[in-house]
């Protein structure tokens, strides 16, 4: 009798090991889709960053008095290009995007800017590559949604507690980006 208890022990221990070893590899793999998600979307801003220059050269070509602008442009690359953590990224990212949003309307605004085929040709790529950008981070969310739903179900929040899996930054655009109209400034210095 003694030796069918042991046997029952072992079977169950070995049971809640197997468990526990699914759990946490089930966590590190959830872990690095957020982290290859990510990738994806640095991507898709390396893309955007890349086709940014090209576009302020032909609108800079056509209109000078927008310097501003550009000059806004170049330092939100910078601080992006100097951004470590997800969170500054994040919000280099929507500096970026705001800035980006003051010169694509001044493009919209101005005739001669929108008939020229290399801003044409520039703003079309910009847009799919928007898109990307859009698809990206919402694939990156819901990698972080599931991993955040995960680490807080029990029994898994045991195992995600106690090697420190912690809840991860979904990627929200800020309320000053979302809400701010871009002005332009429509008069012509002669």
């Amino acid at each position: 009798m003694k030796k069918i208890w042991w046997i029952i022990i072992i079977i169950l221990v070995v049971i809640v090991g197997l468990w526990f070893w699914a759990t946490y590899n089930r966590l590190v793999t959830a872990n690095e889709a957020i982290s290859k998600q990510w990738a994806q979307v640095q991507v898709q801003y390396q893309r955007r960053f890349d086709l940014i220059p090209n576009l302020v050269e032909s609108v800079k070509g056509i209109m000078a008095q927008e310097q501003t602008v550009f000059n806004n442009l170049a330092e939100a690359r910078a601080h992006y290009s100097g951004a470590t953590a997800l969170n500054d990224q994040v919000a280099a990212a929507n500096e970026v995007e705001t800035t980006l949003g003051r010169l694509l309307a001044i493009v919209e605004n101005y005739p001669e800017l929108k008939s020229a085929e290399n801003v044409q040709t520039l703003m079309a790529q910009l847009e799919g590559t928007e898109n990307r950008i859009s698809v990206e981070r919402s694939r990156y969310n819901e990698a972080v949604r599931s991993f955040n739903v995960m680490i807080k179900r029990f029994p898994t929040q045991i195992i995600a507690g106690r090697f420190r899996f912690s809840e991860k930054t979904y990627f929200e655009a800020t309320p000053a980006a979302a809400e701010t109209v871009p002005s332009v400034n429509l008069q012509v210095n002669q």
